[in-house]
């Protein structure tokens, strides 16, 4: 759960990065005690939603942060929950109510070559770890989006490629991103792996890196953003479970 009391911020205004990315810039008067430094953290936006008025929480990544603003990016499907619903029709001046940041996931820097790969759900994420990746990195991103219009020109070290998979239906039986994986040259030295996607393929691509290509867990960090067919709420206890389960 973010660390500080949620604060209200008001919609500076929006902007479609691709078809399916809709950009929210995020200000206000309560934004500017807002911590410096906290491109790649999570917060809460918070909905109120129902008759008994409990709100709704849903988890999104600071995408880039400036004086008083921040940039909140949303994946757009087309069964949408509160949040992308949201995204697509507010309007300048709206409000809403933000809890955070939460910590910050980044790779570890310490490692011969990096390896980052994820859906459209952690593409702000892995895009801040693109940036901040030291200028001799070597590796690749394997990224998931629902169509080419959805590619996004990122900036990242020379020598780390970018691989673009493009999957317009999402399923748990497939994982697009596992098999574009096992496609590339591994190269030498100890690797640094960032993965985050929806449930199904985050657990085929844990299964990978224990078994078929062995991380050292001070250089994996690997999580689900969502699951297939369910809400926030069902992943949150799902992904619970599976912890529980994978310890």
């Amino acid at each position: 759960m973010a660390k500080y009391n949620p604060r209200v911020l008001e919609v500076i205004r929006t902007t479609y990065l691709t078809p399916n990315m809709c950009r929210v810039t995020l200000g206000g008067e309560e934004l500017m005690d807002f911590p410096l430094d906290q491109e790649s953290a999570y917060i809460k936006l918070i909905f109120p939603q129902g008759e008994d008025n409990k709100p709704l929480m849903r988890t999104y990544t600071v995408s880039v942060q400036r004086d008083n603003e921040i940039d909140v990016d949303f994946a757009l499907h087309d069964v949408e929950g509160p949040a992308s619903t949201w995204a697509r029709n507010t309007q300048i001046g709206d409000t809403i109510l933000v809890g955070g940041p939460g910590p910050k996931k980044l790779i570890n820097n310490d490692a011969d070559w990096f390896l980052l790969i994820g859906d459209m759900t952690a593409l702000p994420a892995i895009t801040v770890n693109l940036a901040q990746l030291p200028d001799d990195a070597r590796g690749y991103a394997v990224l998931e989006v629902t169509t080419e219009a959805d590619r996004q020109a990122l900036k990242k070290p020379e020598n780390v490629d970018i691989h673009w998979v493009i999957n317009a239906e999402p399923n748990a039986e497939s994982c697009p991103l596992l098999e574009h994986t096992k496609t590339l040259t591994w190269l030498t030295g100890e690797p640094a792996v960032w993965a985050a996607c929806e449930f199904h393929s985050m657990r085929a691509l844990r299964q990978f890196f224990k078994v078929e290509r062995p991380i050292e867990k001070t250089h994996l960090y690997i999580s689900s953003y969502w699951k297939v067919d369910n809400t926030e709420d069902q992943h949150k206890i799902e992904k619970r479970n599976d912890a529980e389960s994978a310890a």
